[in-house]
């Protein structure tokens, strides 16, 4: 268990991997922990340094008052990569995650050499939504809104799993306010014109059933970056690297080997 204190927030990261190999960092979705990758790192090539950790109000991450900006997420980020002296990463973002890797990519280019847009958006629905949604945590907690979220994170065959149920306790388990401050921070987003400025290697990530991100979503994002890849994960919903993480890991290790990062 690792904390990097950064000022005005503590962030709890893990690192796995040859710690001498070249850096991909892992950022997760809304709701979720770091623990949202543990399929998928074992399936990956070895001798590289793989780094995840938890967003502020996430997980083991210290919990600050919400709302929070994206530019506060986005930072604490860069703050921690450069507390962990990483540069030129393959950074892999999911849902949130990727909102974060689009941010970061823009403000700070020597940090990023290649990224993985998974599952994300450089928009993600409208600002009323949002404060719908904002607006039942704070009257019912995460649990008020927590089976509707579950039929868009996952398909139907995976919620008929015993798997499922972690998921669920996972989701539910996150601090509120840390949900609602990433909440707000996503509802104040619009990256179509810094991320179709962009020019790095970029693979977008979609599930065929994703509720929250749809494919045309992330593929409408992923094209702002001319020489952009695509892939679809069938029988999967918003998070792909849960259900089906073989197919997940297969796609981001051909897309590390023709960026040349393995």
């Amino acid at each position: 268990m690792r904390i990097a204190d950064l000022g005005d927030v503590k962030l709890h990261y893990r690192i796995d991997g040859d710690l001498s190999g070249r850096p991909v960092v892992f950022a997760n979705s809304l709701g979720t922990d770091l623990r949202l990758w543990d399929q998928v790192l074992p399936l990956l090539p070895r001798g590289l340094k793989y780094i995840r950790y938890d967003k502020r109000g996430h997980g083991l991450s210290e919990l600050t008052a919400a709302p929070y900006a994206m530019g506060t997420l986005v930072r604490d980020v860069e703050r921690l990569m450069d507390h962990l002296e990483v540069r030129d990463a393959l950074f892999v973002g999911l849902s949130i995650g990727g909102m974060i890797a689009q941010g970061l990519a823009v403000k700070r280019m020597d940090l990023v050499r290649a990224m993985v847009l998974s599952n994300t958006g450089a928009k993600i629905g409208q600002p009323a939504m949002w404060d719908e949604r904002i607006a039942a945590v704070r009257a019912g907690g995460i649990e008020a809104l927590a089976d509707a979220i579950m039929e868009r994170w996952f398909s139907a065959p995976f919620r008929q799993t015993d798997a499922f149920h972690a998921w669920r306790n996972m989701l539910v388990r996150q601090p509120a306010e840390g949900y609602i401050g990433c909440s707000a921070a996503i509802s104040g987003t619009d990256f179509y014109t810094p991320t179709s400025g962009l020019r790095l290697p970029t693979l977008g990530i979609a599930g065929s059933d994703d509720g929250s991100t749809p494919p045309d979503l992330v593929r409408e994002t992923v094209e702002l970056i001319p020489g952009s890849q695509f892939h679809l994960i069938r029988k999967a919903g918003h998070l792909p690297c849960v259900e089906q993480p073989e197919e997940y890991a297969a796609v981001l290790t051909k897309f590390m080997q023709d960026v040349g990062h393995v």
